[in-house]
């Protein structure tokens, strides 16, 4: 990938050391337009192909480099266990760790993100969206489409309609997550306070 495509997307200071990483695996790149369901994805190498790693365009720049990484997490996993060990598990959740020092040190966030990513660094989960707060930081600037609301900005009882088009109405809060209503099935799903959702 030519420089200055990637540079379009990450912190200046984040740029050598990521290109290192595409170079060295190597690894196959692409930054993908904006998915609903995730933010990157990995696909360990299989027959003809080697490593894949795509990442979602629409993010900003912290957001971008916060998701390369956890990508690069698999790949440095993947290299070490092959599948023999759980995709979120210990061994990936030390590997994003040891793979997010460089940027710290080199104060790649801004303050407020950077004390974020190193709260959600305790104990890193499967998705960023798990922590509210480095969420809400990450995704402040990234592109908005048109028409899309966070589920937590919407009043109780609203209709609100997800990407496949199904409708719910907006529950109580239950810990951590919203308790909504299809409508039609009558069936009840929780959803994350940050999804996106129409009105």
């Amino acid at each position: 990938m030519k420089e200055s495509v990637l540079a379009r997307y990450l912190p200046a200071d984040a740029l050598p050391i990521i290109e290192r990483w595409i170079r060295d695996a190597p690894c196959e790149f692409k930054i993908t337009k904006g998915r609903i369901s995730k933010y990157g994805d990995y696909r360990h190498p299989y027959q003809t192909k080697g490593h894949r790693i795509s990442v979602n365009g629409d993010l900003n720049p912290y957001a971008f480099l916060v998701t390369t990484v956890h990508e690069f997490a698999h790949l440095k996993t993947w290299q070490e266990h092959k599948n023999k060990v759980k995709p979120h598990g210990t061994a990936w959740k030390n590997n994003f760790k040891m793979l997010m020092e460089p940027f710290l040190l080199l104060n790649c966030f801004p303050c407020d993100i950077q004390a974020a990513v190193v709260n959600y660094l305790r104990n890193p989960r499967a998705s960023s969206s798990s922590d509210l707060e480095l969420f809400r930081l990450l995704h402040k600037d990234s592109v908005k489409k048109k028409g899309v609301i966070a589920l937590e900005d919407l009043p109780n009882k609203a209709i609100f309609a997800i990407a496949s088009g199904r409708r719910f109405e907006k529950g109580d809060k239950l810990r951590k997550r919203y308790r909504c209503v299809e409508q039609g099935t009558g069936r009840v799903y929780l959803f994350n306070p940050l999804a996106e959702v129409q009105i």
